[in-house]
């Protein structure tokens, strides 16, 4: 099992985008251009038509890129042909994984060099099979805590969880506000006497003041709205650029 904390220093940056948005040739040459930025790891959505946890921006690009044919087929087709030396890990719904089959999907993702799989969708109660597959597979399976969980729940949840800890740091989809400061350095807490995995706080962390406020409380930052946002406006030069401003 991959260890996350040897591909950061000090915090991590992690950053997120649409897989296919606005077209699979722009995700190729994102993917390739990795090595070059102060991004640690990257989460790729995979486009799914009826997403619980995206807010309006992610949603309408995932819309964008499944009318441009980013199947998943595509995306692990894009991902053999890449390299980069940066920790990538999936955003996926469950439909999809289980659509493409519970066993293939675990081994073609290990093969084009997928590092660990976020489910939102998928509740503790219902993933023992996956994870026993990540497991055997040296697979990640990202758990997620939310800043209204019970504390009895975070210690349920991370009975099965590898990689890191995706803590949602908003109640709701992403893009919505940030909960209080004070109250998520308890939920970082109450993780952290739960399990030695990474805490990464992700959901309303927009720019580089919520990046460095973030990074006080926990070990790394995620930042995925605004940077789908970029996609829409900028071309692959100045989106590199923003985003290293964004995780100075």
């Amino acid at each position: 099992m991959v260890n996350f904390r040897t591909h950061f220093k000090d915090k991590a940056n992690v950053a997120y985008m649409v897989a296919g948005y606005p077209d699979l040739k722009m995700t190729k040459s994102f993917i390739e251009g990795l090595d070059r930025t102060n991004i640690d790891i990257l989460e790729l959505g995979i486009a799914y038509s009826d997403p619980i946890a995206d807010g309006k921006i992610i949603s309408e690009a995932a819309l964008k890129a499944l009318e441009k044919g980013a199947t998943i087929h595509k995306v692990f087709e894009l991902l053999s042909e890449v390299k980069t030396s940066k920790i990538l890990v999936f955003l996926v719904y469950y439909n999809v994984i289980f659509s493409y089959g519970l066993q293939s999907f675990v081994k073609k993702a290990k093969e084009v060099g997928i590092k660990g799989l976020i489910v939102p969708d998928l509740p503790f109660e219902e993933n023992e099979e996956l994870f026993r597959l990540c497991e055997e597979a040296n697979l990640a399976l990202i758990p997620l805590i939310s800043v209204t969980t019970p504390k009895p729940r975070i210690k349920e949840i991370l009975s099965r969880g590898s990689g890191f800890v995706y803590a949602v740091a908003s109640v709701g989809i992403t893009g919505g506000k940030r909960a209080e400061q004070a109250k998520l350095k308890t939920l970082v807490k109450d993780i952290r006497e739960e399990s030695s995995l990474p805490v990464f706080l992700g959901f309303g962390i927009k720019t580089k003041k919520d990046v460095q406020k973030i990074k006080q409380i926990c070990d790394g930052a995620i930042v995925g709205t605004s940077i789908v946002q970029l996609f829409k406006e900028y071309k692959i030069r100045e989106i590199f650029k923003k985003i290293k401003e964004i995780f100075e």
